[in-house]
């Protein structure tokens, strides 16, 4: 059975938002033959210029029913979700396609196509912020590489396409299937860990954001009891309306944020000195090394020791 997949691209759309899962369904299709016949698609069809300058050649959009609906993601979103044509299509496209999917950015056109109100989703780390607030129906979980909520799926940055694919043809044609595409690719199966790894957990507000100078100042004070009502006193708000802004500024709640700002100490001290695990869990907050354990396993995918042989290799 052959598998109709669409990908909707647009002027400055990421390149590699569209070229990495195209390039691991054509591998899978090729471990099974016929699995998958893809179609490249555009409000304006021909050649579509990526931000990067390369062009992809796009097929008209049309009636045509998808078992998989892919959006890509980048810098083009901007103007993509200002445009009804596209936002349009994506909707009644996803009424008829078993599975819809984004990359990257590519979740605001979901989103603003009203696909994911209610609905858990993630996008690149550095949108988060503005993603929360432009759509506070969605549920932002920013740390994840890709979310499945029932059949609407998204990915985190760029390189997370990849991911989500893998997982789409694992659902496919079973999980071997996209091992071997893995394989091929010279990627992980099923990737450790999640986005904070890689967004240096630094971002969080902006350098000049609204909670820029909290944020410091809880980076000074990790081994300190830091509930939300400290928090909100020091930024001089009520707790409630503290907490609400604090998600629509950043995309997390304040106890997730402090969580990753120890997690930022911790992997440094546990990479880059020598003090014992359990030292460090109580330097930074955590109190207890399992405690800690649980944290670096959710976010790094390893446990603490793991990340500290892996530094000194």
């Amino acid at each position: 059975m052959s598998r109709a997949v669409g990908l909707l691209i647009f002027p400055e759309f990421q390149i590699l938002d569209a070229a990495g899962p195209l390039a691991a369904f054509e591998i899978a299709a090729r471990h099974a033959p016929g699995a998958y016949d893809l179609s490249i698609l555009a409000v304006d069809p021909g050649p579509v210029v990526s931000s990067c300058g390369a062009a992809m050649l796009a097929g008209p959009l049309g009636d045509q029913a998808f078992d998989t609906l892919l959006v890509a993601g980048g810098d083009g979103t901007r103007v993509a979700i200002l445009d009804p044509r596209a936002v349009d299509w994506v909707r009644t496209a996803s009424a008829r396609a078993r599975r819809t999917a984004s990359i990257c950015s590519g979740a605001y056109v979901l989103a603003q196509a009203g696909l994911l109100d209610g609905r858990r989703a993630t996008t690149h780390w550095s949108r988060t912020a503005d993603f929360a607030r432009r759509y506070p129906a969605v549920t932002l979980d920013a740390d994840r590489i890709f979310i499945r909520d029932g059949d609407i799926w998204t990915s985190a940055g760029i390189t997370a396409g990849i991911d989500l694919a893998l997982a789409l043809i694992g659902e496919d044609l079973g999980e071997d299937a996209a091992r071997a595409v893995a394989r091929q690719l010279v990627v992980y199966h099923r990737r450790p860990g999640g986005q904070s790894q890689f967004s240096a957990l630094l971002e969080m507000g902006g350098h000049g954001g609204r909670f820029a100078a909290l944020l410091d100042w809880v980076r000074a004070r990790l081994g300190e009891v830091l509930t939300v009502e400290r928090l909100a006193e020091q930024a001089a708000m009520s707790p409630r309306n503290f907490a609400r802004a604090f998600v629509a500024e950043t995309g997390m709640t304040p106890a997730k944020a402090v969580e990753r700002l120890r997690l930022e100490a911790a992997r440094d001290r546990v990479e880059n000195a020598s003090d014992p695990i359990d030292v460090v869990a109580r330097d930074v907050g955590f109190g207890d090394p399992e405690r800690m354990r649980r944290a670096f396993i959710r976010a790094f995918g390893q446990p603490p020791q793991a990340l500290r042989r892996a530094a000194r290799r």
